[in-house]
């Protein structure tokens, strides 16, 4: 994966964050979009892991999960939980699929935690949905890594009123109002919910 990554975006975007465990690690890739300089956070090793994917999505059971991470934040801080749970959640992301035989595919979500605290103090929202790439839909295109079309799904964090939405409307009306927000999976500290009130969310 790391060699395929280097080949599309260049060698020296592309390198080590933190190696986890002797299966996976976390790499860091470096781009320069149209709204200016990114980091991506992305597994590498959970497509040695074939999915059972349901029949809909057939084709799609090796996937690995990303963060794009804005420019305003310091990856170097690897001291300061406001910066590094990500990390940690892709961990966690990893083994949950593995231990319980599961599979993840566009609109899959997650409580973060029980008692639904927010995933640190600057990042509010308190649960992830799994989404393809938006803001970095061409960059983040599927690669072919020893003969197996790997896909990528994009973390992107969402309250819970998001949540509530989802699970009332479905994925797909989420997300319109995400892109009609200009929204997209680009970590936004400072990003407010999609619904204008929890009265007016079923509208």
């Amino acid at each position: 994966m790391k060699e395929e990554l280097a080949a599309r975006f260049g060698t020296e975007n592309v390198s080590v964050y933190k190696r986890i465990n002797d299966s996976l690690e976390i790499l860091q890739v470096k781009l320069e979009i149209n709204n200016g300089p990114i980091s991506i956070l992305l597994t590498n090793g959970l497509s040695e892991y074939k999915m059972p994917v349901h029949e809909k999505y057939s084709g799609r059971e090796y996937t690995e999960l990303f963060f794009c991470i804005p420019s305003y934040w310091d990856l170097n801080e690897k001291n300061n939980p406001n910066r590094q749970w990500p990390v940690d959640w892709l961990e966690k992301l990893v083994n949950h699929v593995k231990e319980t035989n599961s599979w993840y595919g566009p609109g899959h979500s997650v409580q973060c935690y029980a008692d639904y605290k927010p995933l640190s103090e600057t990042m509010k929202q308190n649960h992830l949905m799994l989404v393809d790439p938006i803001l970095l839909a061409k960059e983040m295109q599927p690669i072919l890594v020893n003969e197996k079309k790997v896909y990528f799904l994009a973390a992107m964090p969402i309250f819970g009123e998001e949540m509530d939405y989802k699970q009332g409307k479905g994925t797909y009306k989420l997300l319109d109002k995400f892109i009609n927000k200009n929204y997209n999976e680009k970590l936004d500290d400072f990003r407010e919910s999609v619904l204008k009130s929890r009265i007016k969310f079923w509208r």
